[in-house]
């Protein structure tokens, strides 16, 4: 079944004093009465809100009985609906994702070749395929549409059905791409809602869903979602919404603090699900300086790991453990695969990765001061703001490597690959490997340390909504899982 939506833009102009007007969206409606003004992440933009606080019986969902209409659409309406609404998204024909465009390359921490490279895929994370396997491999389109029956051992009949479930999303802004997953997991699976739209990328999520809006303004799909921008720590407004006859559970993309501060709304009928800001990093095997072909193409599949997305992601590569020994020929070997590895940063394509738009200040005078002994560390690049490797001359990494921004990486050579192992911990996201026979070796070693994924070395930002996240599986974790017991023989 194809859906076809007449779709009309009514974009406004946005700019008004030099500050960005950021709208509520609630459930279909646009609301426009700007009174707040806030600075974003980087403090290139300021913005304007509505007052959250006046419209949170707007923002919520609070008759739960009006998200019937969701159950009254099959998985495929659904995806066919998430389908056209994913041909809609293509710059220079929306509007508003060119404003979001336009806003972003001030905003965001990310250049505009690899912003304009972003948002040029947002319908790909809609495709109904996509959509379709996602559902499939990690919870079964039977449980979404259908009590699925299951015989215990005792006789009795247990009917299980997944639903949705009432959501507040707090994502991350460093990638646009968060935006858009959010709403497929969200809406594909019936779940209602609520996105805290982030300092750094309060755009991205308006666009989508006012692009949905103009396609059918009273669709189910349309009417369960709401996008708003509010401090976090506002006590008088978030005290309110996070309660269970609003919300179920809230879906936190963010570091210590801010998890902290959430976890004092938490009590019985809502369940955080926290996906935190991560490390990655490299290990990359002795097989690599086999031949120089060889190491020329290990520095290019570890430069897109590094310089992808800027290195604004957390799967992003911020340390390569190197096995090239630590004896003076591993330290000449290790050198020479920091200089090509240099030179493939230099040489990706601008729609991946560019020269960051700022310098961090803090981190290039500890690279300064690098610099200044030989004897430690060797530094390639880095004057220019183009991205550097910093090579150890010894088996640690620098002391500021959880700082490492900016196309900025740290080899440190290794003649035991368990110092790469035991280096991991469950702040540790993404380990690229080369070759790919040793992630077998070592895989199991480096979940038991807490690593959540492994992936071929030069593959490390090509990641899916559909599979699992932070070492949960975020889809099954939005729904609610509910059982209907029958005791008596049917």
């Amino acid at each position: 079944m194809q859906l076809i939506y007449p779709f009309k833009s009514s974009v406004e102009t946005i700019k008004l004093d030099e500050s960005y007007q950021i709208p509520i969206i609630a459930r279909g409606r646009v609301i426009t009465e700007y009174s707040q003004s806030f600075g974003g992440r980087y403090g290139a933009t300021t913005f304007i809100t509505p007052d959250c606080k006046k419209y949170l019986q707007s923002i919520v969902q609070s008759n739960p009985s009006a998200l019937k209409g969701l159950y009254n659409l099959s998985i495929d309406e659904i995806l066919d609906f998430l389908h056209d609404f994913g041909q809609h998204l293509t710059l220079g024909e929306n509007e508003y994702l060119n404003q979001a465009f336009e806003h972003s390359c001030e905003a965001s921490g990310l250049t505009a070749p690899v912003l304009r490279n972003i948002y040029d895929s947002l319908s790909l994370f809609l495709n109904k395929n996509v959509l379709r396997e996602m559902l499939e491999k990690r919870i079964g389109i039977r449980y979404l549409e259908e009590w699925v029956p299951t015989e215990l051992i005792d006789g009795r009949t247990v009917y299980i059905r997944a639903f949705g479930s009432r959501t507040v999303h707090i994502i991350a802004g460093n990638v646009p791409l968060v935006a858009v997953g959010t709403i497929a997991r969200s809406c594909a699976t019936r779940c209602d809602t609520i996105i805290k739209l982030p300092s750094n990328d309060p755009f991205t999520a308006i666009a989508l869903v006012r692009t949905m809006i103009d396609m059918e303004p009273n669709h189910p799909i349309t009417k369960s979602i709401s996008v708003a921008y509010w401090k976090g720590g506002d006590v008088n407004f978030e005290q309110k919404l996070y309660r269970p006859e609003n919300i179920e559970k809230i879906i936190a993309w963010g570091g210590f603090a801010s998890i902290k501060h959430i976890t004092r709304y938490l009590q019985p009928g809502i369940d955080l699900i926290t996906l935190d800001p991560k490390l990655s990093t490299s290990i990359i095997g002795m097989e690599a300086f086999s031949d120089e072909n060889t190491l020329r193409t290990v520095a290019q599949r570890a430069a897109i790991d590094v310089g992808a997305f800027n290195q604004e992601a957390c799967v992003n590569s911020r340390i390569i453990y190197v096995q090239s020994g630590t004896d003076p020929e591993g330290i000449k070997k290790l050198n020479i695969l920091a200089a090509y590895l240099y030179y493939s940063l230099l040489k990706l394509p601008s729609n991946v990765s560019t020269p960051s738009k700022a310098i961090n200040p803090e981190v290039n005078a500890l690279i300064d001061g690098l610099r200044l002994n030989n004897d430690f560390y060797r530094i390639f690049g880095g004057e220019n703001n183009e991205g550097c490797v910093i090579v150890s001359q010894f088996d640690e990494p620098v002391d500021f490597s959880t700082k490492l921004c900016g196309r900025i990486v740290n080899l440190v050579p290794i003649d035991d690959l368990q110092t790469a192992i035991k280096s991991v911990n469950s702040y540790t996201q993404t380990v690229g490997v080369y070759p790919e026979q040793l992630k077998k070796e070592i895989r199991d070693d480096l979940i038991l340390h807490g690593v959540q994924r492994i992936v071929s070395l030069g593959f490390a930002t090509m990641g899916s909504f559909g599979t699992p996240q932070d070492g949960i599986e975020p889809l099954r974790r939005i729904c609610k899982w509910i059982m209907d017991e029958s005791s008596i023989p049917s």
